[in-house]
């Protein structure tokens, strides 16, 4: 800064900067469509499914490994269009390239936009919560597993159907941190749904996703 800026009386002056910068997101991922997506022309619900942090990297067969993703490998159908991303090696997930990617399936596929839900496990569940966050109306519910999330921002989501799950002995991302989470919200007024499985640790998302109950309560949340 030129010294001649500043009066003798002057510590500070308020300045401004601007610059205008233009990235480039991208993502792989796994897309799942129904078995009648080709021969019904009606809009179909969307979930968007992200993984923890083992299923980092450029190969997406590690996606496969856990979750929704692992469910529809071995033969599950599901009344919906799952969308699985895979989170670069080495860094959390990217929320800017998360609303990137759906604005890019809804402008390519028949996307019933009152019906679309995020879920997560591990990092995949912190980016739930991050993500709900920064587009409080863009999702009709959200289910984050063993994750973790900012209890002083989730009040802005405190409208949204949730339902979060966690071991009780997860040595990975202790419990409190959901409870932190659903405790706020509370104290907002949400109704949110809350599971804690006794005996369970860090994975807790291979029962949670195998609870068919889980997806009849999702369906039933639109905005």
């Amino acid at each position: 800064m030129d010294s001649s800026e500043l009066s003798k009386t002057e510590k500070q002056i308020s300045k401004r900067f601007e610059k205008q910068i233009t990235i480039t997101l991208s993502a792989n991922y796994l897309l799942y469509l129904p078995d009648d997506y080709a021969v019904d022309n009606k809009q179909f619900p969307l979930v968007l499914s992200l993984h923890g942090g083992v299923g980092r990297g450029n190969d997406l067969e590690k996606v496969k490994l856990h979750g929704l993703p692992k469910l529809i490998e071995t033969g599950k159908d599901f009344p919906f269009i799952v969308v699985s991303p895979q989170c670069p090696e080495k860094v959390f997930w990217n929320i800017d390239t998360l609303i990137a990617l759906l604005d890019e399936i809804e402008t390519k596929y028949r996307i019933d936009k009152k019906r679309i839900y995020v879920t997560g496990f591990s990092m995949g569940g912190n980016a739930t919560w991050s993500l709900a966050i920064a587009q409080p109306n863009r999702f009709a519910a959200i289910v984050p597993i063993s994750g973790w999330g900012d209890f002083f921002t989730v009040c802005q989501i405190a409208h949204l159907p949730i339902w979060v799950f966690h071991g009780a002995k997860d040595d990975i991302v202790p419990v409190k941190a959901a409870e932190d989470m659903v405790n706020t919200l509370i104290k907002c007024g949400s109704k949110v749904k809350f599971t804690i499985y006794p005996e369970a640790k860090h994975d807790c998302w291979t029962e949670t996703y195998n609870n068919k109950e889980l997806y009849k309560w999702m369906l039933e949340q639109s905005l």
